[in-house]
C-alpha cells in the first residue's frame, strides 16, 4: 500500500456531556477554523494549526460549559488525536519523530514527540495564573488525551516560564505544531515503510 496523496479526514465524536467535530488536512497551509467555546484555546489551536501547517477545523457543537470546561477542554483532546491518528493510518512512511522550539520573550517552550502507538505525556510547567479560566491544569488534561488518542509519547519543557500563562502556552502550543509537523512528514527514504522495527505501529 503507499502512501496517500492526501491526508484528509473528518471525525465526530458524541457523548452524553458533548459533540465535537474535526477536519483535517495534515498537509495543509495552516489554516485553522476553530470554535470550541473556550476563547483561549480557539487562540492557542489556531497557533498550533498554524505552526504545524495543519488546515484544521475543529467545532464544539454541544459542551456542558455551564458545569465547567473541564469535559469539553478533554474532548477537545480526544477528538484531535483521534483525528491525527485516523489522517495518518497506518503511519507509513512518516519520520515518527519531532522536535519543536519555540520561544516567546524570555521563555522557551520545547515539545518533543514520537508517533509510537503509546500514549504518554509528560511537562514541566508550574507558573502562570490563570488565563480567561484557563489553567495548567486544562492545558494537562487536554495534551494528556491527545497524545494517548493519538499514541504518542509528547514532552513538553518550558524554560525561563513567564508569571503570565498566556506567554507559556503560547509558546507550548507553537512548539507542539512545529514538532507534529516534523514527526508527520513523509521520509523519503522510507516512504514504502512503516516507522518501526516491529513494522507495525498501533
Amino acid at each position: 500500500m503507499g502512501v496517500s496523496s492526501e491526508r484528509k479526514t473528518r471525525f465526530l465524536r458524541k457523548s452524553k456531556e458533548t459533540e465535537i467535530s474535526c477536519q483535517l488536512n495534515i498537509d495543509g497551509r495552516g489554516e485553522a477554523r476553530i470554535k470550541t467555546q473556550i476563547g483561549f484555546l480557539d487562540h492557542m489551536l489556531e497557533l498550533f494549526a498554524f505552526h504545524g501547517f495543519f488546515d484544521l477545523e475543529l467545532t464544539v457543537q454541544k459542551a456542558d460549559l455551564e458545569i465547567d470546561i473541564h469535559h469539553t477542554n478533554e474532548d477537545i483532546g480526544i477528538v484531535l488525536g483521534k483525528t491525527f491518528s485516523q489522517a495518518l493510518d497506518t503511519k507509513q512512511g512518516i519520520r515518527r519523530f519531532g522536535s519543536g522550539f519555540a520561544p516567546m520573550e524570555s521563555t522557551l517552550g520545547h515539545a518533543v514527540i514520537d508517533i509510537n502507538g503509546r500514549g504518554y505525556f509528560s511537562h514541566n510547567l508550574t507558573k502562570g495564573q490563570d488565563q480567561e479560566g484557563y489553567s495548567i491544569s486544562y492545558m494537562e488534561h487536554l495534551l494528556e488525551s491527545f497524545a494517548h488518542s493519538l499514541g504518542a509519547t509528547l514532552v513538553v519543557q518550558v524554560s525561563g516560564q513567564s508569571d503570565d500563562l498566556h506567554t507559556n502556552l503560547e509558546t507550548v502550543f507553537k512548539s507542539l505544531g512545529l514538532a507534529l509537523d516534523q514527526a508527520t512528514q513523509i521520509d523519503p527514504r522510507r516512504a514504502a515503510t512503516i516507522p518501526s522495527t516491529k513494522g507495525i505501529i498501533d
